[in-house]
């Protein structure tokens, strides 16, 4: 699963000015995230930052202004973002909405890894790999509402101002859904039929955590899809990609290895380190998804399909590419919604 990045494609070289754009990232204070809003921000783009600990992302924002933001300049802004709470979520788009006129890319990097299993419910807090709480929600699993359905109610409510910055002439609008090359841990056979499919703990599975976090990667790659579908039918001129980035030697990566302890955490720790590739080539895909060129040169060959690194359009296993699925993921996403009583 692990790649290094293709020497055909570099940000610095095989993306033009940036200037005016406005991009959002979620989760960018670090890993890969951090890395995607630092290449884009150096060719001039102004990058929104959310997530939900203010104080380190702040934090990065510094830290990204000390190391450098030329040539390009661009800018780099905190939003509060939780996506543990799918009403937190729909918020934070709005205070968005209200404070920019225009939203040329949005980038849903942020995600849980391989976490213990655990159901949000309201009222109470859930402890998230490095024992920081987020505040709880809606009778789901952690890992399906952080990775994907906060996402799709962040996205949903973004769209009619994506849809407006379209209709913007020799504009450029896409919607970026970071996935896994996890997604092959599931040969077929996913539903998303109910709430209980979406709670399935996978206790049966060798690596109930990976499976977890797999089904919650089929769901940005299935979403991508419909959503692309949808836009499609109404003639809307975006591209959704979703898109595998790596194996890469990130903070979650270290977190999971810590969490694992024992023989088999310091050996993963061990690989991490020396053999998966850095948080800044690893973001090499998710940049050229967002910003190259080839992508909007060549809008029918790209929409919604699936990248491996760096730019390579692939297949996300078998349950991935089943379009049923993916209208039975979104109408279960809408139920459980309405259940909770967000309007999308």
């Amino acid at each position: 699963m692990g790649s290094a990045p293709s020497k055909k494609f570099h940000p610095e070289t095989d993306i033009g000015d940036l200037s005016g754009k406005v991009i959002l990232v979620t989760g960018g204070n670090s890993g890969i995230g951090y890395a995607t809003i630092q290449h884009l921000a150096r060719r001039g783009a102004k990058v929104y930052m959310a997530g939900r600990n203010e104080e380190k992302g702040k934090a990065a924002i510094e830290k990204l202004k000390k190391e450098g933001l030329e040539p390009g300049n661009g800018d780099v802004v905190w939003l509060e973002l939780e996506l543990s709470d799918p009403r937190k979520a729909k918020s934070a788009a709005e205070e968005f909405r209200k404070v920019e006129k225009r939203l040329d890319v949005l980038v849903n990097n942020a995600a849980l890894i391989m976490v213990p299993h655990t159901i949000l419910t309201d009222g109470c807090a859930v402890g998230i790999g490095d024992s920081e709480l987020i505040p709880s929600s809606a009778g789901i699993q952690d890992v399906m509402m952080v990775n994907y359905i906060g996402h799709f109610v962040f996205t949903m409510t973004l769209l009619p101002l994506l849809k407006e910055t379209a209709k913007e002439p020799g504009s450029d609008v896409r919607i970026v859904n970071v996935s896994s090359d996890a997604v092959q841990v599931y040969g077929s056979g996913l539903r998303f039929r109910n709430r209980e499919d979406f709670n399935d703990d996978h206790a049966k599975a060798w690596s109930p955590a990976l499976a977890r976090y797999a089904r919650s990667k089929v769901a940005n790659v299935l979403f991508t899809k419909e959503l692309q579908r949808r836009l499609d039918e109404e003639g809307v001129p975006i591209i959704v990609l979703s898109l595998h980035p790596g194996t890469i030697n990130t903070e979650g990566n270290v977190a999971f290895g810590i969490r694992k302890g024992g023989v088999f955490g310091g050996i993963y720790a061990w690989i991490s380190e020396h053999f998966f590739t850095t948080p800044t080539n690893g973001a090499y895909n998710s940049v050229f998804a967002a910003s190259a060129p080839v992508v909007r040169a060549n809008p029918e060959t790209y929409k919604g399909v699936y990248l491996r690194p760096t730019g390579v359009i692939s297949t996300p296993g078998k349950d991935g590419v089943k379009p049923d699925l993916a209208k039975e993921l979104w109408g279960t996403t809408e139920e459980i919604l309405k259940e909770i009583g967000v309007d999308i």
